[in-house]
């Protein structure tokens, strides 16, 4: 089979025939990578090759170039730049004559090419020649060669640092904005540009510090918003919101014009993007400065305030942009309308007060509009600037809207109804303290409850607002619980409607999943008046849990099963907001609880979905019954030791580590008859290479449980953690690689709180100088965390705490020479901005450090 079948096949519908064609070609890479690479090119540059089978070769040439991981990528620029010259030369060229086919797709595929080489190349000083030449087809007639050119240019500058082509980057600037003008007689030359400039606007940072060449980018950026060309429009754009994010503080000259008004559905969805981004970056500067005001600091960024003083213009161009609805979109469709909504709701929060003079005159000449398209605008405006203005602004404006908005909700068409719901559902979440409780509460919770039987969308917004209702309404601004709760006389009614909705519900519009979360907050919420429904709730999620384990043996199609998967999961949630509501008031259903548990996780099997819920129900039951669970372990630990040892299933493995935590802390000393147990299997999953490694640092954190726990009876399993632990420790990240620095800081935290757990647990004890001879890597690991430049809030707290518990449990001049190192006494002279509970934790190291080394 020749080159051109394999990669053809690699395009193959059937399964079996793709699959077999790319494991001959990964064959092909491994055996000999010059020839694969050749007859790559070879077919890439073949114009009489099938275009589908030609667009597959330079992928293939592509990802033989390029990883995501770093270290792959190393691997692939080492196999790369160790090809013979001649044999790289003409797989250069290919690509480089690929650029200019007649086929637009080839020539796209062939700029990827042309990016990946040079990714490899420049930054080894190879290839210096490529710049010139692509500047140089820039230049040339052939308007395919060009647009792939201006493809090539704008990848290379996305991709490479600016540095490695400094001295060509006022030359490739100069290429790119010539094609981007006004004057450029190919709508395609002019898009390629435009998305060329796009991608290299961080690289050409140098030429928007200077005013001159920023103020001509921006006049071709503009007046490119202006073209007759809608793809060009578009893109011109989507390049000024991301020259809005970068150069925010350049901008105060061109903000001018109101980049509005467009009648295309794709340039009005840039054009409001646009504003939506200069909000958001406005919210940002504004949250950040309060920020530093809090902490005495200078503001990093000064706020333009932009959008306050485009919103005459802005506003009422939103306000006909909302009248664009479309009845027949999906809730998942994104139009003009929806995202002129999204845009008010950003303008609201970064001008705080200004909105709402300018919304209100729209609001209340539509709002009993006989055109639907307006009263649901009118309803949208309102919902949308709630967010944002201080609530003494609102609040009487809400006073008056309520009753005409409770009104609505019987509104004939059902747009309106929606909007109504989720403005409802706003008010309650957002300024519950403008309802009040004798004059809006029942008419308000009487029309939501009768929205659960209208269609699906508008039955989501009525769950949610009745969620917000018992989540805010039921304590005071300074988180009290509200006593007598104003909705008691409603509760039981709503909670009974909130069940009957989830019976009837079927998947369309997601709106089960609410009503179950709705019910979740009214348990969790409930006032001690109301503990009966809580207890009725919990005996109907049993019943309809007991039924689902019955008829289980009846399913037969994958939806069924979808389906029953999908309840048992509500159920399972819904239980654990019982059990920890009631706390140890579930006891008198705790055998049933746990039967029922234990028979769902047995008859699963490999669903490790549903056994998994059912595990985090068991946690909840741990917590809730702490000693008085003890009668179930026995039943229990079988099925937690085979999930323990189901390492492919990372998400199960991770909550049976934390079951372990939790049965170690509710049961304390009496846990150490399973500590021997829990510990070989921790250690052994260590070991393993199938288990994902973010699982690994919740075994590490849960031995610190297990100390803590067990106190004294931990020294068996010391040595072997302790040694686990500085292991792990010494895993260093690479500032070149986000993914790795993450998990470092993870792996660090985990590793800190085990140190934490297992010199709690001796401390005070006649074991504690067992912990003597780990006190140095325990600090060592405390000094490299505290170094690290990108250091966590929560590291430097854990740090902090575990510093002042070492000092305090060694007072007596143990470890004072490793106490009195200079980067502690550094350490703990910080005055930085950290949150309270930081700052505590500084306080309580700075003072016993201070005793112990007296």
């Amino acid at each position: 089979m020749n080159a051109g079948e394999l990669l053809a096949n690699t395009l193959s519908p059937d399964q079996r025939t793709r699959e077999d064609a790319t494991q001959k070609l990964e064959r092909a890479c491994r055996e000999n990578f010059p020839a694969y690479m050749h007859t790559l090119s070879s077919e890439l540059v073949n114009e009489s090759s099938p275009p589908h089978v030609r667009n597959a070769a330079g992928l293939a040439l592509k990802n033989a170039l390029t990883a995501k991981d770093i270290n792959r990528q190393l691997d692939y620029s080492n196999r790369w730049l160790a090809l013979d010259p001649e044999h790289r030369n003409k797989i250069k060229q290919d690509a480089l004559m690929s650029l200019g086919s007649p086929v637009k797709q080839i020539g796209t595929v062939a700029a990827q090419v042309v990016q990946a080489i040079a990714m490899v190349e420049l930054p080894h000083n190879q290839w210096p020649q490529l710049i010139e030449i692509l500047l140089g087809f820039v230049n040339r007639e052939n308007t395919n060669l060009r647009v792939a050119t201006l493809q090539a240019i704008g990848f290379i500058c996305e991709t490479i640092k600016p540095e490695i082509l400094a001295a060509r980057s006022n030359e490739i600037l100069t290429a790119v904005i010539h094609g981007a003008r006004k004057e450029e007689p190919s709508p395609e030359v002019q898009l390629a540009a435009i998305h060329a400039l796009s991608n290299s606007l961080e690289f050409v940072q140098d030429n928007f510090e200077r005013e001159g060449e920023r103020n001509y980018i921006m006049q071709v950026v503009c007046e490119a918003t202006q073209s007759a060309s809608v793809p060009v429009q578009v893109g011109a754009f989507e390049c000024l919101v991301k020259i809005m994010t970068l150069y925010y503080e350049k901008m105060g000259f061109y903000m001018e014009r109101a980049l509005f008004g467009h009648s295309e559905e794709a340039i009005a969805l840039q054009a409001i993007d646009f504003w939506s981004t200069v909000c958001d970056i406005e919210i940002e500067i504004t949250y950040e400065n309060l920020e530093a005001q809090e902490f005495g600091e200078s503001p990093e960024q000064e706020n333009k305030y932009f959008s306050k003083i485009a919103l005459p213009e802005i506003a009422p161009v939103l306000f006909e942009l909302l009248l664009r609805q479309d009845e027949d979109a999906d809730e998942d469709d994104w139009n003009v309308s929806k995202a002129a909504s999204t845009a008010l709701a950003s303008l609201a929060q970064a001008v705080n007060d200004a909105v709402v003079p300018i919304s209100v005159p729209f609001i209340e000449a539509n709002i009993r509009s006989p055109d639907w398209h307006r009263r649901e605008a009118s309803v949208m405006t309102f919902g949308s600037i709630l967010d944002g203005p201080d609530p003494s602004v609102l609040t009487p404006l809400v006073n008056q809207a309520l009753p005409i908005l409770i009104d609505m909700m019987t509104d004939s068409h059902f747009a309106v109804r929606d909007t109504v719901a989720w403005t409802l559902g706003r008010i309650c979440d957002l300024l519950v303290s403008t309802i009040q409780p004798d004059v809006h509460l029942q008419p308000l919770v009487t029309a939501l409850v009768n929205g659960l039987q209208d269609q699906p969308r508008i039955i989501a917004n009525c769950a949610w607002a009745l969620q917000n209702l018992a989540e805010q309404l039921s304590y005071t601004e300074d988180n009290q619980p509200l006593a007598p709760n104003p909705l008691s006389p409603y509760y039981d009614g709503v909670v009974q409607a909130l069940l009957r909705t989830t019976e009837t519900a079927t998947g369309e519009g997601n709106y089960r999943t609410h009503a179950y979360e709705s019910i979740g907050a009214y348990i969790t919420n409930a006032p001690p008046d109301q503990i009966h429904v809580v207890q009725n709730t919990a005996v109907t999620i049993l019943q309809r849990l007991e039924h689902m384990i019955s008829v289980q043996n009846q399913i037969i199609g994958i939806d069924d099963r979808n389906e029953w998967n999908d309840l048992v999961t509500h159920f399972c949630a819904a239980l654990i907001n019982v059990i920890r509501k009631l706390s140890d008031g579930i006891q008198p259903l705790a055998d049933r609880i746990m039967t029922l548990l234990l028979q769902l996780i047995q008859s699963a099997g490999k669903t490790s979905t549903i056994v998994e819920d059912a595990f985090l129900v068991v946690s909840a039951m741990i917590n809730a019954l702490e000693q008085n669970f003890s009668p179930y372990l026995n039943a229990f630990l079988p099925f937690l030791y085979t999930a323990l040892r189901t390492h492919e299933e990372a998400e199960l493995c991770n909550v049976a580590i934390g079951i372990i935590g939790d049965i170690s802390r509710s049961l304390g000393e009496q846990s150490a008859q399973y500590s021997a147990g829990f510990m070989s299997v921790l250690f052994e999953n260590l070991q393993s290479d199938i288990l994902n490694r973010n699982v690994k640092i919740s075994i590490l954190s849960c031995f610190g449980d297990i100390a803590l726990a067990i106190g004294p009876l931990f020294e068996p399993f010391l040595s072997t953690a302790m040694t686990v632990l500085r292991q792990a420790g010494t895993i260093q990240a690479n500032p070149l690689d986000q993914e790795l620095s993450e998990y470092v800081t993870a792996l660090r935290e985990g590793i800190l709180e085990a140190y934490t757990g297992i010199v709690a647990g001796l401390k005070n004890t006649d074991k504690v100088n067992l912990v003597l001879p780990y006190v140095p890597d325990i600090l060592e690991l405390i000094q490299r965390s505290l170094a690290d430049t990108e250091r966590q809030e929560a590291v430097v707290r854990i740090c902090y705490g575990l510093l002042g518990d070492l000092a305090e449990t060694f007072r007596n001049g143990q470890i004072k020479e490793l106490l009195l190192a200079e980067w502690i006494a550094t350490e703990l002279r910080q005055k930085g901005r950290m949150s309270a509970d930081t700052r505590k934790n500084l306080r309580y190291a700075r003072e016993n450090v201070k005793l112990a080394t007296a």
